[in-house]
């Protein structure tokens, strides 16, 4: 009977047949009794992968950190310390624990978790504004339209969040595809930035959203949390009598009712895996959350570690500082004071967040299934005050540059410790080894599962496309 128990944690009946069924009311309450034993969401998950049938193995994951804004490539971790001045900038490179592999002074946290990491430096694509750009990283293909606009639009590609709640094969009842701890929005703008939702593949599929209060540095999603005179077994009444009522409306309504089904369906799964505990960063010690950083970047990236031991196979950490209102220098854009803002804001929230990352994943036997990406919309120019796109930029900055720029790749199966591709002198262009946001967005998908030739029925005009025209990036094992 326990075992069996076991297989009801994450919402589902699972028979020795492999047939699911619908909760039961008994299933509900032995939910509930499992969760007065003291075990949270991760823990139940670990116990139904360790005892269950066939579920030993854990299953691949994916942890996409956004460096909304576009990092300088050439003044973090493609320094060209023997180019001029005016390219090579103000930082020096110093050694890592990987022999021959530098990166920048003001990264030495990550400096030692080189021999976890591979330096994709041969990203590349022809979209040099953010929008557009950040479309072209989100969905893997180039952007649609003329490169006028930072916001969304019905024609978008569909995101890899979106792709992945859509054509995950999942075994638990937690969301597929989570994202957080905001949907990237520059200020002033009445719609979020493209290419961050089911797009034409259809809004349905969007990913959770997670929201990351900054001030308070927890994390939400509306309605979620359990009114304490509202137990799991009344809620499982309230849904049963709603099926009945809902039975006749469906023959009437048909595809009107089906979507709000759906979305229903999510909600109760939610609820029955009790997401709120997982979403309750204060269940970590204090040790953990300050060795990750007291800032949104840095509880964000907890949040995601706890997402990936629960079971979400693909989590997208969205990059988010004080600078995100600044709609000149927004995050990790900087047309100006380049290297004040690298050396005292951005450098050290993320070495901090990202090397603690790494870390906890490898210590938690979690790095091996787990792709960790990070990567921003571009990089930036090689020569100071270079103009290529945008007229804020000063002689203190460096402007946008899409032709040759920077992934950070860890886990999954990648050898760490090496660096794939190259730019040349002045990392401009792409020496070896290009690789575009189409072939990056593959190797996610086939890493989660899922094969990039899948297809799906574009909402506007009843196309099939593929999920990606890329190809996955070989010889990084």
């Amino acid at each position: 009977m326990a075992r069996r128990a076991l297989y009801l944690a994450n919402g589902w009946l699972w028979r020795s047949d492999a047939v699911r069924t619908r909760p039961t009311r008994r299933a509900v309450l032995r939910i509930g009794s499992l969760s007065l034993l003291g075990l949270s969401l991760p823990e139940l998950l670990w116990l139904r992968s360790s005892h269950g049938q066939g579920s030993a193995r854990r299953q691949n994951s994916c942890v996409f950190f956004f460096l909304f804004g576009g990092p300088s490539h050439i003044d973090l971790w493609d320094m060209k310390p023997s180019a001029p001045a005016e390219v090579r900038g103000e930082f020096q490179p110093i050694s890592t624990c990987v022999p021959g592999i530098q990166v920048c002074e003001h990264l030495p946290l990550l400096a030692r978790q080189m021999d976890k990491l591979c330096l994709i430096r041969s990203m590349t694509h022809q979209m040099n504004v953010h929008g557009p750009a950040c479309s072209e990283l989100f969905t893997g293909r180039p952007y649609f339209g003329a490169p006028t606009t930072d916001q969304a639009d019905p024609q978008d590609w569909p995101s890899l969040s979106s792709m992945v709640h859509r054509f995950y094969r999942r075994r638990t009842s937690v969301p597929p595809s989570v994202v957080l701890p905001w949907y990237l929005q520059f200020p002033g703008q009445a719609r979020r930035i493209a290419g961050q939702t089911g797009g034409r593949m259809g809004e349905k599929y969007n990913a959770l959203l997670v929201e990351g209060d900054s001030e308070t540095l927890r994390f939400r999603v509306d309605g979620l949390k359990l009114r304490p005179h509202v137990p799991l077994e009344r809620i499982a009444e309230r849904r049963r009598l709603l099926d009945r009522v809902d039975a006749g409306s469906v023959l009437e309504a048909g595809a009107l009712i089906q979507p709000w089904q759906q979305f229903r369906e999510q909600a109760y799964e939610l609820l029955m895996s009790r997401a709120a505990q997982w979403l309750d960063t204060e269940q970590e010690p204090d040790s953990v959350r300050d060795r990750y950083g007291r800032t949104v970047v840095g509880q964000s990236l907890l949040m995601a570690r706890r997402l990936v031991e629960a079971g979400v196979a693909l989590v997208t950490v969205n990059w988010e500082d004080e600078t995100k209102i600044d709609g000149a220098n927004t995050c990790w854009d900087t047309h100006q004071d380049n290297f004040p803002k690298l050396k005292n804001l951005l450098c050290p929230i993320f070495d901090k967040a990202f090397s603690a990352f790494l870390e906890d994943l490898h210590q938690r036997g979690l790095l091996e299934t787990t792709l960790v990406v990070a990567v921003g919309e571009f990089g930036r120019t090689p020569r100071l005050g270079q103009f290529s796109q945008s007229s804020n930029t000063r002689k203190t900055g460096r402007d946008h540059w899409p032709n040759a720029f920077t992934a950070l790749v860890a886990g999954g199966g990648i050898r760490g410790g090496q660096v794939y591709g190259s730019s040349n002198a002045h990392g401009a262009f792409v020496e070896e080894n290009p690789v575009s946001p189409a072939d990056l967005a593959a190797t996610i998908l086939e890493h989660l599962g899922i094969d990039p030739k899948e297809s799906y029925r574009d909402t506007l005009r009843g196309t099939r496309y593929r999920l990606s025209e890329g190809t996955p990036i070989r010889g990084l094992g």
